[in-house]
């Protein structure tokens, strides 16, 4: 079975949809067909000995939409969605240009009364009476026009859906101002026949039934509405944003004996990469010369970056913070960690929920059924002996009515509202169907980095020797020359005290060791407890039960004089929040790309007894997924690009 993404063009709601999953779904081969309104895209699970791409496309055109293959050139679809909001945006500001004197022309005389003033004499002798009903009418008219013209691709959308048999919201929109419309122009027709007979009373009657600011109204609205959908659309891609823009453009590589640059997308597998502090990685590989302190927050959500040599395995999108290293590619493309990471969001965000599908059932037969309904209320006010008229007056009234302003105006603002004062609390919330699904949930997963703690790492504790003071001025003295992120807590807790450092000489740094220097004729040295033991030092002295924590010793030439422990501190409201949950019944679990020590020291201080560690991005899917699977309602609460996935499922 083969899994082949498309883009789909043409989709404006839900009934669309359904209809594009059908024509592919009848297509033989096709074991799966999943459809996102969302990102205008299609995935096809199929079997490629009987069908082929090409088919599939065929399928979903005669269904009277577009499909095409994603381009190779990936994410070029960024700027052709905000080009599509920026010319939605014109559209609604020139819509509502013409439809507000539309409204004013029609309703003027209601305007006024409401506001208890009477109307200016040079309205009242334009607009007002039978004498000016072709000026009322016919201003009308031409002030709609402009609004069609702009607003067209309802029409040829809808209409073109309707004479293949598959009406969409696009149909019932087209055929609601487009009935009005003509309506209308029959109004303003029969309104001269009046004026010719000299019938006032004939001509009151039709100028009261001018449907035309209703069309207006309709377009405009509706057009408005997809503009805030949009909107919100476009937010909900900014994680793949996040994600592509971790990947560097371009590339140092070595090849005939020589460093190029290159564009990453150029990468080969086998490449020799040079990578320097402050590069991002590019493709996945192994580290084949050198070594460098790597910071893989944005991948593992582990804060403290991790020191990779020779023979050790880095990632795509992660970045060196200190030293040099050359390493040879061996996943490029999709194959990166980073590629499947932003494969993983998009498959998340394809998925629907059931309730959702509901929602593609009901649309589906809801354009037909009111279409149906406008019919039988014309023949049956006919038959009942009404006036073809007032006949046709009904069934303006009916597609009017049912035209989908609720849902095309109502339903994006309401999302926008609430999503975005949950925005301002920090809670980010994908659709309206897991709003809905929050109230249901029974387990919480919270990531660590970030979330539960502040992700900035600071000294929790000193324990020294000697004289506090003396001790932690060496400390940041050697610290000082280290670009070691660690070096920066131990920097920052001596500034709080005013410390001035001492001048260090012959100062080394031992890559994932430690760091050495001379301090007033005596080596010192700081770092884990293995550059201690390889030094000589003894520590078995020291105990801590802070066995979660990094610890950095330092040491004179012959002893140790003390030890800092650094930690990623907790957030003041964390174990608050824990505890409510657990008031509530809701089980809690903690997530984490940290080690297990770590992860259960962070635990333990928030009342967390469910600890899952070790995790790559898409191991938190699964293990997401996995207490799905066992039934539970699951909310994952989480903050970076690393969460993405399993924040999209």
């Amino acid at each position: 079975m083969k899994r082949e993404k498309f883009n789909v063009s043409g989709m404006t709601c839900s009934s669309c949809v359904s209809h594009v999953e059908k024509a592919v779904k009848k297509l033989a081969g096709v074991k799966k067909v999943e459809v996102s309104l969302l990102s205008n895209s299609m995935v096809v699970e199929y079997n490629e000995a009987i069908l082929k791409v090409d088919d599939i496309i065929r399928s979903v055109e005669k269904a009277g939409y577009n499909a095409s293959v994603p381009n190779l050139k990936k994410f070029t679809k960024e700027d052709a969605d905000s080009h599509n909001i920026l010319e939605m945006k014109k559209k609604v500001i020139l819509s509502f240009c013409f439809l507000i004197p539309l409204i004013f022309i029609s309703m003027h005389h209601m305007i006024f009364e409401w506001l208890h003033i009477p109307a200016p004499k040079v309205i009242t002798d334009i607009f007002h009476g039978t004498s000016n009903a072709i000026t009322f009418s016919f201003s009308q008219f031409l002030l709609l026009i402009p609004i069609i013209y702009i607003n067209r691709n309802y029409f040829f959308n809808g209409i073109k859906r309707l004479f293949r048999f598959s009406p969409n919201m696009d149909s019932l929109i087209a055929m609601g101002s487009g009935v009005a419309t003509i309506y209308g122009i029959f109004a303003i027709f029969m309104i001269g026949i009046g004026l010719g007979r000299g019938d006032d009373f004939f001509v009151e009657k039709y100028m009261s039934d001018i449907y035309f600011e209703s069309a207006a109204t309709i377009l405009t609205l509706i057009t408005f509405g997809k503009y805030l959908e949009a909107k919100s659309k476009g937010k909900t891609s900014d994680a793949i944003k996040k994600l592509v823009n971790l990947v560097p453009k371009t590339a140092t590589v070595i090849r005939n004996g020589s460093e190029m640059k290159i564009y990453a997308k150029d990468i080969i597998i086998g490449d020799i990469l040079v990578i320097k502090s402050g590069d991002i990685i590019p493709v996945d590989g192994d580290v084949i010369e050198g070594g460098a302190y790597i910071d893989q927050s944005s991948i593992t959500g582990e804060s403290i970056p991790v020191y990779k040599q020779r023979l050790d395995n880095v990632i795509s999108g992660t970045i060196n913070k200190t030293g040099y290293f050359k390493m040879r590619a061996t996943k490029i493309g999709d194959d990166t960690t980073i590629a499947q990471i932003i494969k993983l969001v998009e498959e998340a965000s394809n998925s629907r929920a059931p309730i959702s599908k509901l929602a593609d059932r009901v649309s589906g037969i809801f354009v037909p059924i009111v279409i149906a309904i406008a019919l039988i209320s014309f023949v049956v006010w006919l038959i009942l002996g009404e006036s073809f008229v007032n006949s046709i007056g009904f069934l303006v009234a009916v597609l009017v009515i049912s035209c989908p302003c609720a849902l095309g105006l109502a339903t994006p603002v309401a999302i926008m509202v609430g999503t975005g004062k949950a925005a301002e609390n920090g809670i980010l919330i994908k659709s309206a169907e897991s709003l809905e699904l929050l109230g249901k949930i029974d387990t919480v997963i919270f990531d660590k980095t970030g979330t539960i703690t502040e992700g900035n790492l600071k000294v929790d504790k000193i324990f020294s020797k000697i004289d506090e003071k003396e001790f932690l001025k060496i400390a940041a003295s050697l610290e000082k020359k280290s670009e070691h992120p660690l070096s920066y807590a131990v920097l920052k807790s001596a500034e709080n005290f005013d410390i001035l450092l001492y001048d260090v000489k012959d100062f080394e740094v031992i890559p994932g060791r430690g760091i050495k220097g001379k301090i007033n004729n005596t080596y010192y040295y700081g770092g884990n407890i293995n550059f201690m033991v390889d030094n000589r030092i003894n520590i078995e002295d020291i105990k801590t039960d802070d066995i979660g924590s990094t610890i950095i010793y330092f040491a004179s030439e012959k002893e140790l004089i003390g030890y800092i422990i650094v930690v990623d501190s907790v957030k003041e409201d964390s174990k608050s929040t824990i505890e409510k949950l657990k008031e509530k019944n809701i089980e809690v679990y903690m997530i984490t790309g940290d080690n297990e020590y770590c992860a259960k020291s962070v635990a333990k201080n928030v009342g967390i007894e469910n600890v899952i560690f070790d995790v790559l991005p898409q191991e938190k899917e699964k293990a997401v997924a996995s207490l799905q699977d066992d039934g539970k309602k699951v909310a994952f609460v989480g903050d970076g690009i690393n969460d993405s996935p399993v924040l999209a499922l």
